[in-house]
């Protein structure tokens, strides 16, 4: 039953939002400062590579696990839950004495963003319906495109004024005001008909989910091939066997009901979601090291340079919410992947010699596609199972967008320095260096190309810096190429599989239609009647 009557649905929102601020912030904030983190610790990059592995991990493998909790025990419990470990964590990163302590508590800090991820949505969810969910969604996805795009700005300004340190210690006190919000203003809500924790389904899936998300994150560094990743592949799969089985045999009692991969729009949702952060993502990451590494501009300056982006994605956003219960939502976000798709093609206007406005097209496009994307996406997550079940619901969508982040990232990356370094081996620059020519390809595709350049014999260096040039820039087509045929794959994926006839009555259902006394906050399992209040969406 309700466990809180008061409290209003703004401020849950703030709530969440401000949380998903934060959380999507230190995915991307943490980039900027990784030198000055070096300096601090005298650390090798192995040692700073675990600093972003370890929140990615933490917070990939444990979203489902947080979700399904959350129906069990209380979505607003468990969400202050996370908060507490979410700020415990990021004030232990502040202090850190050292880069394994630091890596240790990111991986708590992914843990504790996890559960304020998965449960995020299921809160707004509870508290919104028919259009006004549409809405609030829209600000919740345009939150999260902001907190992308200004991490780099955020991370140089509070890198260069305060120290790196600050880049934790902000979450804090903000942390703290938020936290307090949704303690004193959130309504309780849970499933009443909930099973016993899926204790064998937790521990097989967390395990699973770990070591494929493990083996992605590390394979350019240990070698594909190489026996840890091999072993940390297989077991993934060994386990995930282990764990549907477990999950057929618990029946209705598991933490992940089945019976949603006959669901025709849950799988395309799940699939476009991976494709698109698998390709946003890591196009991101490497449009910013060409801003930062190649045109030369600082951290801060690079954040100035991507507000174009940051501010087409806040605004489409904000269209986007409105559109949601008025246009079919498999236009909106097949539209949405076709926007990227074209904006990462736009990326190949760049030649060696441009300016940074030459991506000013790809940032307007790729901006509009991720701003459009988010609302419906966060949305139709939930959307598929009745409210009960949101939680469980909201954890699967995040699992696969941080799945495709983690394992864009990797793979894309790999495949960027690979193209690199094997551009400038081609080169007539790359030929002077011998047998040297690859490892200062590696060089110039992780950024540190003038290092290398500086580093190099007297008698090699005239050219060098063009013919590195050249190569990211070559580099940057072919994977920009790459991330374009993804998005545009998860386009097709969308306007074939996304349907309005296989979401819950409940999405379509009028703020009148659910009571909260008896779904939303209350957490009854069974909705009113389908004609009651229903709002009719086009298909």
């Amino acid at each position: 039953m309700c466990v809180a009557r008061g409290g209003g649905r703004g401020w849950t929102l703030a709530a969440v939002c401000v949380a998903a601020f934060m959380l999507m912030l230190d995915l991307t904030v943490v980039n900027v400062a990784l030198p000055d983190m070096r300096a601090s610790f005298d650390a090798g990059f192995s040692d700073l590579q675990w600093v972003l592995d370890s929140y990615a991990l933490g917070l990939a493998v444990f979203l489902l696990t947080s979700g399904s909790l959350a129906d069990r025990f209380g979505r607003k419990r468990m969400f202050n839950a996370g908060f507490v470990i979410f700020l415990a964590a990021s004030l232990a990163c502040g202090v850190a004495p050292s880069a394994g302590f630091l890596s240790v508590a990111r991986g708590v800090q992914g843990l504790g963003a996890a559960v304020l991820f998965a449960i995020g949505p299921a809160l707004i969810g509870n508290e919104y319906r028919g259009k006004d969910r549409g809405k609030a969604f829209g600000v919740f996805g345009g939150v999260v495109g902001l907190a992308i795009a200004f991490g780099p700005l955020i991370g140089g300004a509070l890198t260069d004024g305060l120290g790196w340190r600050w880049i934790f210690l902000v979450n804090v006190p903000v942390g703290v005001v938020a936290m307090g919000i949704g303690m004193l203003r959130m309504r309780e809500s849970r499933d009443p008909e909930a099973h016993p924790v899926d204790w064998w389904g937790l521990v097989t899936f967390s395990a699973a989910l770990a070591l494929l998300v493990l083996g992605f994150l590390r394979g350019e560094a240990e070698g594909w091939g190489s026996a840890p990743i091999v072993g940390m592949f297989i077991g993934s799969g060994l386990l995930f066997v282990v764990f549907f089985a477990v999950e057929a045999r618990l029946g209705e009692r598991a933490m992940l009901e089945l019976s949603l991969g006959r669901n025709v729009t849950f799988n395309g949702l799940s699939a476009v979601t991976l494709l698109c952060a698998a390709a946003t993502m890591s196009a991101l990451f490497l449009q910013i090291s060409y801003v930062q590494n190649v045109l030369d501009f600082s951290a801060w300056g690079t954040g100035l340079r991507f507000l174009p982006l940051t501010l087409t994605l806040f605004v489409a956003a904000a269209v986007a919410g409105g559109l949601t219960t008025v246009v079919p939502q498999r236009i909106l976000v097949g539209l949405a992947l076709a926007l990227v798709a074209a904006g990462l093609w736009l990326v190949t206007l760049v030649d060696a010699d441009s300016e940074w406005t030459a991506l000013l097209p790809a940032m307007v496009a790729t901006g509009a596609g991720m701003g459009l994307f988010n609302p419906p996406r966060a949305s139709l997550s939930i959307a598929v199972v009745k409210p009960s079940k949101a939680g469980m619901a909201s954890g699967i969508g995040e699992t696969f967008q941080q799945v495709g982040v983690a394992v864009g990232i990797a793979a894309i990356g790999a495949l960027f320095q690979s193209r690199v370094a094997d551009l400038f081996a081609a080169s007539e620059a790359g030929g002077r260096l011998g047998a040297g020519a690859e490892e200062f390809g590696h060089a110039v595709a992780a950024g540190g190309g003038v290092e290398a350049a500086a580093s190099a014999p007297v008698a090699v260096r005239p050219g060098l810096d063009q013919a590195a040039r050249a190569a990211f820039v070559d580099g940057l087509h072919e994977v920009m190429v790459v991330c374009a045929v993804i998005a545009a794959l998860g386009a097709v994926i969308a306007f074939a599989f996304i349907r309005t006839r296989d979401l819950h009555e409940s999405a379509l259902a009028g703020a009148e239609a659910y009571d909260p006394e008896g779904v939303g906050a209350a957490g009854a399992s069974e909705p009113p009647g389908p004609d009651r209040g229903r709002v009719e969406v086009a298909v």
